[in-house]
This record gives C-alpha cells, sequence and structure tokens, in this order.
C-alpha cells in the first residue's frame, strides 16, 4: 500500500474535525463514519453500460471523466487513457501513457505514468497531466498523441480550455499556459504555496478571456489568459487557528462562474460570491470544503469537509437544506441531475438528493473501493469511477 504524504495526510486530519479525543465504550466517536439507513426510494437507478480503466488505488487523485464529442473519457494513475462510445460504452480507443514510445518488452516491469490530472477535452483533443509534469495532449477521435510538454510541478487537477490556450496548474505553484493545437510554451507563473498545505490543488477555470485560479494561501486571484498578468485578487480562505494546523485555509476547489458571479469556497473558511469583472466580494459565508459547487438556477449545492451536504441561495448565500445523514463518509463533490444531488462515499455508493426537500431518495452501489471524485453528468446519466477502475454510466428516470 502507497505511503501517505504529509499533505494527504493533513486532509485525512482535518476531514475528521482536526479534534483527537479519549473516549469510553458508551460514548459516540463523532469522527465515525454515519451508517446508511434504510431510504423511502422514489426510483431505482439503472446501469445502462459499465467498463474496467484502471484505477488509482490508495493515492490522492482528482480524475474523473468527462464527456465531450459524445464519447467519455478517463484515465487510471498507471497510464491507461480511454475512450468510450457515451450512449453504448463501446471502447473506442485505448492508449497506454506508460509506454508511449513503445519501447518497453513483453518481460519488463510496468512503470507508472503518474495520471492525476484531467481529462479535458476542446478542439478535438483530450488534455492529461502527470505528477512528473508531463502534459499530453491526444486526438479525441483515437488517441493519437498530438504533443506532449513538460512543466515543473505535479500536475495534480484538470487543466483549463479557452480560446485556444490550455492553462495548467501545478503543485509547485507553478501555472503555465500551452498553445492547445501545437503545445508550444506561453506565459508562466508562480504563485507562492505555504510550507504546510493540502495535497490537492485547484483546478484553473478559463473564462471570459481570463484564468481563475484558488491558492493555497487562501486567496482566488484572476490572471489575463493572454498573457498571465495578474488582475484581482479576493481573500477566500480564513486562518482562525492557533496552530500551525488550524490555519492551513486553502483553496482547493475549482472556481465556478454563473451569471458573471463567481462561486468559490475554501478547505478552511468560506463559500464565497465574487463579480467576475470586478472582483468585488459580494458575499461570504462559512463552509469548508475542498470539492467545487455546484450550480442549478438560483441554489448552490456543496459538500462539506465532515460529508454534510447543503443548498444555499446563490444570490445572497442563506442556507436552504442540510443533509446530514453522510457524516464522514468521504462525500464528493456535488454534480446536478434533473431534479436531484447526485454524491458519491467511500463505500462506493451513490446518492441521489431531492433539490427540494434535501432528502435521500434512491441509491446505488458501485463498489467497495470507493468513490473519490465528483460524478459526471451527460445526457441524463450519471457516470462514476472507482478507485478500483469501475466506470458505470447510471441512468436517472
Amino acid at each position: 500500500m502507497p505511503s501517505l504524504n504529509k499533505n494527504l495526510l493533513v486532509i485525512l486530519l482535518m476531514s475528521v474535525g482536526l479534534a483527537a479525543c479519549s473516549s469510553t465504550d458508551d460514548e459516540i466517536d463523532p469522527n465515525e463514519p454515519a451508517e446508511l439507513v434504510e431510504i423511502q426510494a422514489k426510483f431505482e437507478p439503472s446501469v445502462v453500460w459499465n467498463s474496467s480503466v484502471g484505477g488509482v488505488g490508495d493515492y490522492f487523485s482528482q480524475l474523473r471523466p468527462v464527456v465531450a464529442y459524445d464519447k467519455v473519457f478517463t484515465a487510471s494513475r498507471i497510464g491507461d487513457a480511454y475512450a468510450f462510445d457515451l450512449k453504448t460504452g463501446k471502447t473506442v480507443w485505448h492508449k497506454d501513457l506508460s509506454n508511449i514510445d513503445s519501447k518497453r518488452s513483453f518481460f519488463s516491469s510496468r512503470t507508472s505514468a503518474l495520471i492525476s490530472g484531467g481529462p479535458t477535452a476542446g478542439i478535438n483533443r483530450v488534455f492529461l497531466g502527470s505528477e512528473n509534469g508531463d502534459v499530453f495532449a491526444l486526438e479525441a477521435d483515437s488517441g493519437k498523441i498530438i504533443w506532449q510538454e513538460k512543466v515543473k510541478g505535479e500536475v495534480i487537477a484538470a487543466p483549463a480550455f479557452d480560446q485556444g490556450t490550455l492553462v495548467v496548474n501545478t503543485a509547485s505553484g507553478v501555472m503555465k499556459s500551452f498553445n492547445a493545437t501545437t503545445g508550444e510554451s506561453g506565459w508562466q507563473v508562480e504563485q507562492d504555496v505555504p510550507a504546510l498545505s493540502l495535497r490537492g490543488i485547484s483546478a484553473p477555470a478559463a473564462i471570459a478571456g481570463g484564468v481563475l485560479v484558488g491558492s493555497a494561501d487562501g486567496l482566488l486571484t484572476v490572471y489575463i489568459l493572454d498573457s498571465g498578468q495578474q488582475g484581482w485578487t479576493v481573500e477566500i480562505g480564513e486562518a482562525t487557528g492557533s496552530t500551525e494546523l488550524e490555519r492551513v485555509i486553502d483553496v482547493d476547489a475549482a472556481p465556478v462562474v454563473y451569471d458573471e458571479k463567481v462561486y468559490i469556497i475554501s478547505a478552511r473558511g468560506h463559500l464565497a460570491s465574487v463579480d467576475l469583472r470586478s472582483g468585488r466580494l459580494l458575499w461570504k459565508r462559512q463552509y469548508s470544503s475542498f470539492s467545487a459547487v455546484a450550480i442549478d438556477g438560483n441554489n448552490l449545492y456543496l459538500t462539506d469537509i465532515k460529508g454534510h451536504v447543503y443548498a444555499v441561495d446563490r444570490l445572497n448565500g442563506l442556507e436552504k437544506w442540510s443533509q446530514l445523514a453522510l457524516s464522514n463518509r468521504g462525500v464528493t463533490g456535488p454534480a446536478v441531475i434533473s431534479n436531484y444531488v447526485v454524491v458519491g462515499d467511500f463505500e462506493g455508493y451513490v446518492h441521489w438528493i431531492d433539490q427540494d426537500s434535501g432528502d435521500i431518495v434512491a441509491r446505488h452501489h458501485v463498489d467497495s473501493s470507493g468513490l473519490h471524485a465528483t460524478p459526471t453528468v451527460a445526457d441524463n446519466l450519471v457516470i462514476v469511477q472507482s478507485r478500483d477502475g469501475d466506470l458505470e454510466a447510471i441512468k436517472t428516470p
């Protein structure tokens, strides 16, 4: 089993509330994962197709399927990149990124490509990054490698694409742009990384000629897409504890842009709404999460570090409902499908939550290795990938 590094240890400590306490046999451990209870199911989710793609094991990973060009693109940590037909699940192509030069012999052991960022789709290409600092551009129709470049630092979040430019953020604080067509290097900026920070990093969001990204020092910053010039910056995280660990305020969630507003959340601090053009803080509320929010109409949906799921009015930040039945279950970020909010958990269950009431109305088990990444929604399908690499497309009636 791979060893946990310092940053991943911080995530685990924070997710259990940063408190160590002794308890008697009669006391209930507040950090114990909640047991699932029976629900009054409104429908039975059905698996349309499934496949196996290879997993991520016990390593930290933000790999998740992405849908584009009527295909589902995904990858495994070791280096297997895949495209599947969205409707049928038929394999369109498979590329081994751990052996791109085809030099590995039959008897050689396989060296992991350490794929950990992406995939991202654009201009009929699929982009992936690795912990080795490799950035790959694959042809969406065939899986052929169009270009491969290097960046300083681990690529552990999905790159951003807009207007022909690919932007890659790294765990070392380096953010770099590439010409998405040719792979030619563009601008590069370096952000400060505190001595103690979480393993995750913010996936950048590119929109309207800018690149939005969160940082380990609790900030949300916009950069000009063409030049990398820094624009406005706003503080999202808030260091309030007395210890170094308690003062970790990373913004690891990807910024979400909707109706000229940016919605962002920090691992310790706040959920905030920011004006896209000016960077003016519109409202701020006390929630903490590693995962991006989901938006549907005037509702924001989020899961916090304790596994609680919330609905919040995006116009003023007022809470509409909370669902606490999934406490300490390593709940993924939320996704919206039809009238439901969908999340996964550490035991491999997918939960459908009614958008209006916050009640859990359906449940489906994928596998016991657990779900680590936010579900992907497309074509009335919920697409999830387990830690062991079981990929399922699940239909919501």
